[in-house]
């Protein structure tokens, strides 16, 4: 069983949990940043890491601070910036043979992504978005792409249909305008990633979906990079 880690963020930030799900014979390795409303322990922050550890990749979720202290409100950018270089770094660290990718769960993925943009030259081959939150639900915006051209790896926008944080049509906008984005959609899929049953798809099969999608990217992303 895996077992929990303290992370020392920062000595003003202080240290986070996080916890492995280790590959039997890796091929890479990933950061796996939550959602806002939710923590590492989340239901499907456990299911994507499980299923991404038996398709060969280490995976390393963990707690942003806010979360860490029990608190309602987010951190500020600078904050969740901090900790996901930190976390990064200490992937790196522990497998310095592996190349690294930064994945996130709505808030998790919007972070990620700020953190690629504003750290020069980020050590991590990709970016994984397993539903990026581009509005508030029924306030459509692009305001929360702004930052996105910045970002000088590739970027997998992983996103539901029926995503009320993110109107297909915006999302699709905002990817034309990225050369190395690539987005995939998923019918009758919400911000959670759960389909009615007419989808034809449970839980489970959509979930399977999913880390096989990222890892077929990644496969790709590195056949290219050989």
């Amino acid at each position: 069983m895996e077992q929990e880690q303290l992370l020392e963020i920062s000595p003003n930030i202080g240290s986070v949990h996080v916890l492995w799900n280790h590959a039997v014979s890796a091929q890479g390795a990933i950061s796996l940043a939550h959602g806002a409303g939710a923590g590492m322990h989340h239901a499907f922050m456990q299911a994507i890491a499980e299923r991404w550890a038996a398709l060969g990749f280490h995976v390393l979720r963990f707690q942003f601070p806010y979360m860490e202290a029990k608190s309602p409100r987010t951190d500020r950018p600078p904050v969740a910036i901090a900790t996901i270089k930190t976390v990064v770094e200490y992937i790196q660290k522990s497998y310095p043979q592996l190349p690294v990718f930064a994945a996130g769960k709505s808030f998790g993925a919007r972070m990620s992504s700020m953190y690629a943009a504003e750290v020069p030259d980020p050590p991590i081959r990709g970016l994984i978005y397993l539903g990026y939150p581009l509005h508030a639900a029924g306030k459509p915006s692009l305001d929360r792409s702004k930052h996105l051209p910045e970002v000088t790896v590739p970027q997998l926008f992983m996103q539901g249909e029926r995503d009320t944080l993110a109107e297909i049509p915006l999302i699709r906008q905002v990817c034309q305008g990225l050369p190395l984005a690539t987005l995939l959609e998923y019918p009758m899929a919400d911000h959670s990633f759960k389909r009615p049953k007419k989808s034809g798809y449970t839980q489970e099969e959509t979930l399977d979906l999913l880390a096989q999608d990222a890892v077929d990217w990644i496969t790709r992303l590195n056949s290219e990079n050989a």
